[in-house]
């Protein structure tokens, strides 16, 4: 697989607009885009709070059949784990606690970095996480780093209607903050910006202008080879 050709990267922690840029980027190059947050907070919905204490085996035992994929493209792009779509059941802030734990375990990023390369290998991507750059697809042609202030971040995730447990701002901001150091000080592939990713703070930036930025760079480099 070419992956220069075919996986454009969008790292960055939660509340900078990944998700909603990664769709609608893929949508504009008609090609499928990967939420590989969405595929650690599967792991964490599974598993349960508390699974991060989970002996080495049990986890082994536990994540081994699980089988994700991908259908359609763009903002219609639908992620499944064992054929089941993926829906609001995974975005609570609970959820992504956990999800943030168990990020800190070799083994279950190991098995997610295998599950993200071979989707990639099966379909082109506009693939969005916080080591796609780094680790997952470290040749990919255009590499991006969102980000902003956590407070910033916490209104936006206030505000998302996908959101699917309410809190007052001071808890999520804390709550982000929070994760953020568990993000950013894991010892196994940190959220950092790839040295050649453009890095975009989109505190102050509507998405339009952001995917503006993205798409500007993205030509600059000489385009995406993505489906027609």
């Amino acid at each position: 697989m070419d992956e220069t050709l075919n996986v454009i990267t969008i790292d960055g922690p939660a509340g900078v607009g990944k998700t909603t840029l990664a769709r609608t980027l893929a949508a504009k190059i008609k090609i499928a885009f990967l939420d590989t947050g969405a595929m650690f907070r599967a792991i964490a919905l599974h598993l349960g709070p508390g699974s991060e204490k989970f002996a080495h085996n049990v986890l082994e035992s536990k994540v081994k059949d699980l089988n994700f994929s991908l259908q359609g493209f763009g903002e219609k792009t639908q992620l499944f784990c064992n054929n089941r779509p993926l829906g609001l059941e995974i975005r609570t802030e609970t959820v992504a606690m956990t999800a943030s734990k168990l990020a800190q375990i070799g083994l279950i990023r190991e098995f997610l970095a295998t599950a993200q390369r071979k989707i990639a290998s099966q379909s082109p991507l506009v693939a969005e996480g916080r080591d796609m750059s780094t680790v997952i697809f470290p040749t990919a042609r255009c590499k991006f780093f969102l980000d902003a202030s956590p407070e910033i971040r916490a209104n936006r995730r206030l505000n998302d209607p996908h959101n699917q447990e309410k809190t007052d701002l001071a808890t999520l901001i804390a709550q982000i903050k929070e994760r953020d150091a568990l993000d950013r000080n894991r010892p196994i592939a940190p959220l950092k910006a790839a040295d050649d990713a453009l890095v975009i703070d989109t505190s102050n930036l509507t998405i339009d202008a952001v995917l503006k930025i993205m798409e500007d760079e993205i030509r600059a480099k000489g385009g995406f080879n993505g489906q027609n």
